[in-house]
């Protein structure tokens, strides 16, 4: 007990030694801003965090962005605005934006078969198409286990990785159930490929990553040398401590390393590495219309349905609900050593993107406070 009050004070410590060294982009003024540091001093005490990096963006516009705790608690680096953290998730909405702009653009057809533009995904008991993907109502699965959740191997493509799943069948028929699947993405990153005739990472740059001026955005590349990014850690539960074999000298609540995670087998579906403020324009850009054309947008916000007339809670690419009581458009991420969430409010021009090195952590209620305290200042 005592150690964890010790990191908490530890991470509040961090927050006012780093915050003022930080890139700001801080034009909210000061008492806001205040509150925004508070809450997330707050968040960081409460699961001890070691570092956390926030973007805001009011009436459309970045307004603030600022880390804070450690990137690198090893060799004391601190977090800054534009440290580089895992998206995980989040990779899903832009790959949703890839795909719509090449529907756009006449190159594909979302109720197509998948083997129309990704012959070597076998053809399946029921036919599955990009919509059906899109929305997480294809039946493809998603991890069996640890061994695929945190994956080690090195892929150099989409294709190389597609065996991990290719040959399983269905969970299901096609908009019968929703299962939420990042090998339902991965699969989509490679209908891209045949739609365009151009590698994934390729059309990701040209259609969303470049327009929407998200220069620091790029797949995560363990085997590249990337100034900037941060180390990942976890503190396990005792839940957790008590499903490891025995022999392990780990204790509940203390801080380690992240498992070791090669995320090149998904990078459509969660393999990429990007800033807080960067998460902010790419949400700027779609609200903006700079990314997709009103029809495509109405669609990708509109929640789906399955066979029986029932909605989920997500469209296509996003997650479709409500936040402080306003329409609201989000996507959450997490895998081993981050955890993310964007969250957009589509009519009232407010952005809040957190980014986070420790795994595990559920940062949507601390987003939502946020853009709560956004409106009530305006």
């Amino acid at each position: 007990m005592i150690r964890r009050v010790a990191l908490a004070a530890l991470s509040i410590a961090l927050i006012v030694t780093h915050s003022a060294s930080a890139e700001t982009i801080a034009k909210l003024p000061a008492p806001l801003a205040e509150q925004v540091e508070a809450r997330v001093s707050e968040e960081m005490s409460r699961v001890g965090a070691p570092a956390i990096s926030v973007a805001i963006a009011v009436e459309n516009e970045l307004r603030y962005a600022n880390g804070f705790g450690h990137a690198d608690v090893e060799n004391s680096v601190p977090a800054r605005a534009d440290s580089l953290y895992r998206t995980a998730s989040i990779a899903k909405p832009m790959t949703a934006t890839v795909v719509l702009q090449l529907v756009e653009s006449g190159k594909l057809d979302l109720d197509a078969p998948v083997q129309t533009y990704c012959p070597e995904f076998p053809a399946k008991q029921w036919p599955v198409t990009s919509r059906h993907l899109l929305g997480h109502l294809g039946g493809v699965r998603h991890y069996n286990g640890p061994h695929e959740q945190y994956e080690t191997r090195h892929f150099y493509s989409l294709k190389s990785a597609l065996p991990i799943f290719a040959d399983d069948p269905l969970l299901h028929e096609p908009l019968t159930k929703f299962h939420y699947t990042s090998f339902g993405y991965n699969l989509l990153g490679m209908i891209a490929e045949g739609a365009a005739k151009r590698e994934f990472v390729e059309l990701l740059t040209e259609k969303v990553l470049s327009p929407a001026g998200m220069n620091d955005t790029r797949p995560d590349d363990q085997q590249a040398v990337i100034p900037g990014r941060v180390r990942g850690y976890v503190r396990p539960s005792a839940k957790d401590i008590e499903a490891l074999p025995p022999g392990h000298r780990l204790k509940a609540g203390q801080l380690y390393n992240a498992p070791l995670h090669d995320t090149s087998s998904k990078i459509p579906g969660g393999g990429l590495l990007s800033t807080a403020p960067d998460l902010v324009r790419f949400a700027l850009a779609i609200n903006a219309g700079k990314l997709l054309k009103d029809e495509s947008l109405a669609a990708a916000w509109t929640r789906q349905k399955t066979k029986d007339g029932k909605e989920t809670e997500y469209g296509l690419g996003w997650r479709i609900g409500e936040a402080t009581g306003k329409r609201a458009v989000s996507h959450g991420g997490g895998q081993a050593g981050t955890s993310t969430f964007l969250l957009l409010l589509p009519e009232h021009g407010v952005t809040v993107a957190a980014m986070c090195n420790l795994q595990g952590v559920k940062l949507e209620s601390m987003t939502t406070d946020i853009a709560q305290q956004i409106l009530s200042a305006e």
